[in-house]
């Protein structure tokens, strides 16, 4: 009795009882309707067959219950079924008809307890009946719930046409279906892929290319236009918004794929359009298996770790699971912050996985936050002594040039004496790998702070030469979000209602993501040897003007009617366009064709002992405050040095000899 009980108490607490109650009717039917289909009905003529039948029917009851339990076929949310359930049913299905005719075969005719006439295909007719009825139940209540919210009254969705066939449309559609509180009624799609032209995806046509949107946002009276593709360059994002501002209709857009954190499209990731949307570029393939070897059980060190660049470079070397990551910093609140996200993102990605909370709490150990300031050679050492890293990514830097023309001293005590505290202190620490974050700026710089990099480069290089070890730099331009960065000021300057300033008509900036930028960082921290200066592929430069234009027009302004743009003129070390390599330096294609790399690293009358004897007089010259000496120093370091006004005089050339 208390064994019936209990087993009544767990079929009241089961999630899909009502599924049981009516499985348990429908697969009590499944055997007699067997039966008959197998005997045309003649079976039932007599009462011959009716003990075997009652006695085959609950030996299959068992056997079928005994494999739906453990399959989990009572654990699921059948509203949400696709074609996973719908494998997981035939999968239950063919496991209990086996298990039905081995105990069939093996039992029930061996001891008689079925007449030897009594059909033998039984079991199999009965498991197809079983499939049929288990997935007709499922399927006919999922098909009720969606009929019930496709008409239900009261809700007035917005017609809405998905740009993008793909997965991400797919899903986005799948979801939208599922919700229709969300207000969304998806129309169709839109592709330019003529093979897909006509398709049915989820009950919707594929209605035609996306040069038809004005025309079918008019025939369908659509109001919103989704853009769901994930890779899908800047070039099509940019042409598809021209087209739904041509049609009168809202644009929104699926973000990129550095920003799904998953690979997985949703509607609660719907957007307006970005600028970063209008300068994405096809994406980075990576490779994932030489970046693990990498950082996989490695103790890794970042430097300016809170900062845009740093605190990404966290986020993605964490993901290859180091055995140790220290995020070194000299701003209390962004170091706080950054340690929080990444021990908040680690506990629920490792709880996700299964992992004890024993496990995680060792693991979040692991992150190790450090307040240093990167120009103190002592504590430099002492942390690296304590730490013992292997790999070093040294992204703190001063990197606003009209700012640092103003405090050259600053520029120099941080640029050039904190690089040079940090590579010391690696090779002290007997670091393997050192990559030190640069910039396109320190080609040919007409500014204080491009020329500190390019020294940091020459100290990166020499360090290279001295121990033999992959210490290497990476170039690369413009980041789209970083602080300080031209886009969130030109957007607080349309908030105010304008006007928008720009410095000059043609001045151009290579422009990329900060996931993107990371990622090939860390891709040419892999390829390494010692030595090389990498330079990202950082597509075509963009002129700023345009930017401008682009976001304004992004916030529904027209420019010369409710928003001006105004030039103001170059600033202090600002160069009209930015250039890739040295004059002389030899440069090619690595294995992987977004990075390039120069090998030779341009002649420098400095080198081992006389560039560091140069360098400690620049960092002299920085503590006294001798501004003279700076710049003449600067020229002797970096011969390639120019004023503003010698840049700017001079044609736009390519730099560079390709190999």
């Amino acid at each position: 009795m208390s064994l019936l009980l209990k087993l009544c108490a767990l079929l009241l607490r089961l999630r899909n009882r009502h599924f049981f109650g009516l499985d348990l009717l429908f697969l009590a039917l499944t055997p007699g309707l067997a039966l008959a289909l197998r005997t045309d009905g003649q079976a039932f003529a007599g009462d011959a067959f009716l003990q075997p039948l009652a006695i085959f029917t609950l030996a299959a009851l068992g056997c079928k219950f005994l494999i739906f339990f453990p399959l989990g076929l009572y654990a699921r949310f059948w509203r949400y079924a696709s074609a996973a359930e719908l494998a997981l049913i035939a999968m239950a299905g063919l496991t209990a008809t086996l298990l039905e005719a081995l105990v069939f075969f093996a039992i029930l005719r061996p001891l008689a307890l079925v007449p030897s006439n009594f059909p033998r295909s039984l079991p199999f007719l009965d498991g197809l009946l079983t499939v049929a009825a288990v997935g007709g139940l499922r399927f006919s209540a999922r098909l009720a719930d969606w009929a019930t919210h496709r008409w239900r009254p009261g809700i007035r969705a917005e017609r809405v046409l998905v740009m993008g066939a793909g997965d991400a449309g797919a899903m986005i559609v799948k979801e939208m279906r599922a919700n229709p509180h969300l207000g969304l009624e998806p129309v169709g799609f839109v592709d330019d892929d003529p093979e897909k032209r006509g398709v049915i995806i989820h009950g919707l046509r594929v209605l035609g290319p996306r040069a038809d949107i004005p025309r079918l946002t008019r025939e369908y009276r659509i109001r919103t236009v989704i853009i769901a593709m994930p890779t899908a360059p800047g070039r099509i994002v940019r042409e598809v918004t021209a087209l739904c501002d041509e049609a009168g209709v809202t644009s929104k857009i699926i973000p990129g794929i550095y920003e799904l954190l998953d690979g997985a499209a949703s509607v609660r990731q719907l957007r307006e359009v970005r600028i970063e949307d209008l300068l994405r570029r096809e994406p980075v393939h990576t490779d994932t298996t030489q970046l693990a070897d990498l950082l996989r059980g490695k103790r890794v060190l970042v430097t300016g770790a809170g900062g845009s660049i740093g605190s990404e470079l966290c986020r993605q070397i964490l993901r290859c699971r180091p055995a140790e990551l220290v995020l070194l910093g000299h701003g209390e609140n962004s170091i706080f912050e950054i340690t929080n996200e990444l021990r908040t993102a680690y506990s629920k990605s490792q709880i996700a996985k299964g992992d004890t909370q024993a496990e995680i709490a060792n693991r979040k150990s692991q992150i190790v936050p450090i307040i240093a300031d990167i120009r103190h050679p002592a504590r430099m050492r002492a942390v690296f002594e304590a730490r013992r890293p292997e790999i070093v990514f040294h992204a703190a830097a001063h990197k606003h040039v009209p700012l640092m023309e103003a405090n050259a001293t600053e520029a120099i005590a941080n640029n050039v004496l904190g690089a040079r505290c940090v590579i010391e202190a690696s090779i002290a620490a007997g670091v393997s790998h050192f990559v030190l974050i640069s910039t396109d700026k320190a080609v040919n710089p007409t500014s204080v702070m491009g020329a500190t990099k390019r020294v940091s480069e020459l100290l990166v290089q020499d360090a290279a030469s001295r121990t033999g070890r992959a210490f290497v730099a990476v170039r690369f331009g413009n980041v789209l979000g970083s602080r300080g960065s031209v886009v969130p000021f030109f957007q607080r300057q349309i908030a105010k209602g304008g006007p928008i300033t720009v410095t000059h008509p043609d001045i151009k900036r290579y422009f990329m993501t900060i996931p993107e930028a990371v990622q090939l960082v860390l891709q040419a921290a892999a390829l390494g040897r010692g030595g090389e200066v990498f330079v990202l592929d950082m597509g075509q430069p963009v002129k700023i003007v345009d930017l401008a234009r682009d976001l304004a027009e992004l916030s529904g302004l027209t420019v010369g009617e409710d928003i001006d743009i105004v030039f103001t003129g170059l600033r202090p070390g600002e160069k009209l366009f930015e250039e890739l390599f040295i004059p002389g330096e030899v440069y090619g294609r690595t294995a992987h064709n977004q990075v390039f790399v120069s090998n030779n690293g341009a002649a420098n009358p400095f080198c081992g002992a006389g560039l560091h004897q140069a360098v400690d007089r620049l960092i002299g010259a920085a503590e006294a405050d001798d501004q003279d000496a700076l710049v003449r120093l600067i020229e002797e370091i970096v011969p390639e040095y120019r004023s503003r006004a010698q840049h700017n005089s001079l044609p736009v050339e390519p730099i560079g000899q390709p190999l």
